[in-house]
């Protein structure tokens, strides 16, 4: 029985002027950020935080997120053409047939667009006065559904699939070839409401909740070990990954998946120190 699916979407919504496009990509990244933002807002209600500041957080998340992720891919998969061509680092533009066209940010890397958000948060903290870890550990129940719903862009866009199936099962991404691949940006995206689901279920312990950093620290480490397990899977992005061992995204998420068993080891023995000190 034969389980292929044929996806043939096309990437733009509609037109909003002759030379603006709405695409999938864009729509579903607005309401991914959106859905982490009211996730966190609900988190604040519930613990009763003042909801005064959220407002400029999601700015600088935006801010921090769309700046990373499209400095991490210029840097990360395409160094050479960006030196080239700085102005499309930051611009959504290309030159085509000698002319600057609208193209929008056809390349954003999430290792990336998490170094950005992490340092927008530090730079957050320290003007409002929050503490880093406290508001890491809430942000985490957040941000997966929002990296879901990014990933359903790149599904909508037939970018960033896996590799062939070699069976009579996978997507078809018309788009590009008519090979039934793996939908690696689905399987991703699941994986990451799944983490979504477990780390909500951690932040409703009282005695994890006080373990600050612990969450962050587990959410690390899922949401990269999810994303270096996936990439077995994937389509290399660039040629010059087809000849590595593990490719770029691996490598990258290495470090992330490391720092977040630090994390875990480190705040783990802190919680059991102070519950044997209040035992004694």
């Amino acid at each position: 029985m034969s389980a292929i699916v044929n996806w043939n979407v096309d990437p733009v919504i509609f037109m909003i002027t002759d030379s603006f496009p709405l695409k999938y990509y864009g729509a579903l990244f607005a309401i991914g950020l959106l859905l982490g933002y009211y996730i966190l807002r609900k988190i604040y209600k519930k613990e009763h935080q003042s909801l005064e500041n959220l407002d400029s957080l999601l700015v600088y998340v935006i801010v921090g997120t769309i700046l990373g992720a499209r400095l991490g891919h210029c840097l990360f998969y395409e160094p050479d053409y960006f030196f080239k061509h700085p102005i499309e680092i930051l611009l959504p533009i290309q030159k085509i047939a000698g002319t600057y066209q609208f193209v929008g940010y056809s390349g954003l890397a999430s290792h990336g667009g998490t170094i950005g958000v992490l340092i927008a948060i530090i730079l957050y903290c320290r003007k409002f006065k929050v503490q880093l870890f406290w508001l890491l550990d809430r942000m985490a129940v957040g941000v997966p559904v929002s990296g879901a719903f990014i990933r359903f862009g790149n599904f909508m866009n037939s970018e960033i699939y896996g590799k062939p199936t070699n069976g009579n099962w996978g997507v078809v991404f018309q788009r590009d070839d008519l090979i039934p691949r793996h939908p690696t940006q689905l399987y991703e995206a699941f994986a990451y409401l799944l983490i979504c689901g477990i780390l909500y279920f951690m932040y409703k312990s009282e005695s994890i909740r006080k373990s600050q950093g612990l969450i962050f620290g587990c959410f690390l480490t899922l949401l990269f070990l999810a994303r270096f397990i996936i990439e077995f899977f994937k389509e290399n992005q660039e040629s010059f990954e087809d000849n590595m061992i593990i490719n770029m995204g691996q490598i990258l998420s290495i470090p992330f998946i490391l720092i977040g068993l630090a994390l875990i080891v480190w705040k783990s023995r802190a919680n059991n120190n102070t519950l044997n000190i209040d035992n004694v």
